[in-house]
């Protein structure tokens, strides 16, 4: 490498990872600053919510849910399953459920028909059908607690919100794979709260997403994106910001957090992974685009410096501040976001996922480029 070129690419290391640092810095600082929502129990009975479940072939993990849902101290509410063609028993158990149960249980069959993106077919059908004044979206393998739908309804009775972010995290952390993905999944709900705080919402999860249902008609629901099989969350969520500006926020409490099992192979991960990756091609704002641009910049600056200090063109200094500039500021942050997330055990492997991350979101960065990945047993593109 010639010495000009040697020198424009330490500047430029340097220059992206001062840039990430700050910006990391101002995500942990961010975070502390969101309060921690304690909003009291609605008075009278609340808003009416309607809780829809998309799944397909959850026959094992539905009747958790569904009993998860039997235990809410907030009783007005009533529940649509959307069933996606299942070839296990998840309907069957759906309609026995719905002879048993406490609250309004509602299976909705979905017809086998090919579309580009079932979640949001499943989800609009039932927002069609839906009795309630709120919309609140989770998935046939999640679990929430007790007071889940209460602080919901109570934390939009106080604020009137048009959309509620809720924080979801992985159930165990027995496995060191399952870890990783916690502290992994961590930084993605804490970087989508911290941006939504400082006015510029970039992500979310359609496993805990509450929104008005007359927002959603408003907004022209997921038309305009339903071409994609991925997004039902996030694409949303950026039109309801830029149609209601400053309307949307995010609950920072325990009793909403909603919890999903990590996966156990690695190629479910990397379709998962890649799913969600995919995503970035089809941003109509500018910002999560760049976002998603300047975090892999952010990520490969590690990767350059170390093969160019192994092979002799960049010096020990500039390796040491690149590696620094982000390991310090992200475990700053993860730490933070893990500890409300009640998951302390996994803070202990931050570093091991600091070392892995680089190479993983290179890794989803190219493979997001290609077409098409598996999803619930169904070829998408």
């Amino acid at each position: 490498m010639a010495a000009e070129t040697c020198i424009l690419m330490t500047i430029l290391l340097l220059t992206i990872s001062l840039l990430y640092a700050s910006f990391t810095l101002l995500l942990w600082l961010t975070w502390w600053r969101i309060p921690y929502v304690r909003p009291a129990i609605p008075a009278g009975t609340g808003p009416r919510i309607t809780v829809i479940i998309p799944v397909r072939n959850e026959a094992e993990n539905l009747p958790l849910l569904l009993d998860d849902l039997e235990r809410q101290t907030y009783r007005n509410f009533d529940v649509i399953v959307a069933d996606d063609s299942s070839t296990d028993d998840t309907l069957a158990i759906a309609r026995e459920r719905a002879r048993q149960a406490s609250f309004v249980l509602h299976p909705l069959p979905l017809s086998n028909e090919r579309t580009a993106s079932p979640k949001k077919r499943a989800i609009t059908q039932s927002i069609a059908n839906a009795d309630g004044e709120l919309i609140v979206t989770t998935d046939g393998d999640c679990r929430v607690g007790p007071r889940w739908l209460e602080t919901l309804a109570a934390f939009y009775q106080e604020t009137g919100a048009t959309m509620l972010i809720g924080p979801v995290t992985f159930a165990t952390d027995s496995s060191v794979f399952a870890s990783l993905q916690i502290v992994e999944f961590a930084s993605l709900i804490g970087s989508g709260a911290c941006t939504l705080a400082l006015g510029r919402p970039t992500m979310c999860n359609g496993a805990n997403l509450c929104y008005q249902k007359r927002v959603f008609e408003q907004v022209g629901g997921f038309s305009g994106v339903d071409h994609l099989a991925s997004g039902d969350d996030e694409f949303l969520m950026h039109k309801v910001a830029e149609r209601f500006p400053g309307s949307i926020r995010f609950v920072k409490n325990r009793d909403a957090i909603v919890t999903t099992e990590a996966h156990q192979s690695l190629r479910a991960f990397y379709q998962q992974r890649k799913r969600w990756a995919s995503k970035w091609r089809a941003y109509t704002s500018w910002l999560p685009t760049l976002l998603a641009i300047f975090i892999f910049m952010a990520n490969a600056a590690p990767v350059v410096a170390l093969g160019g200090w192994l092979v002799g063109e960049f010096s020990s200094q500039t390796l040491l501040f690149v590696l620094l500039s982000k390991v310090v500021p992200e475990f700053l942050f993860l730490r933070s976001v893990l500890v409300f997330l009640q998951k302390n055990s996994s803070v202990k492997l931050i570093p091991l996922t600091q070392l892995i991350y680089p190479f993983y979101v290179i890794l989803f960065g190219l493979a997001a480029q290609g077409k098409g990945y598996r999803w619930k047993g169904r070829d998408l593109t």
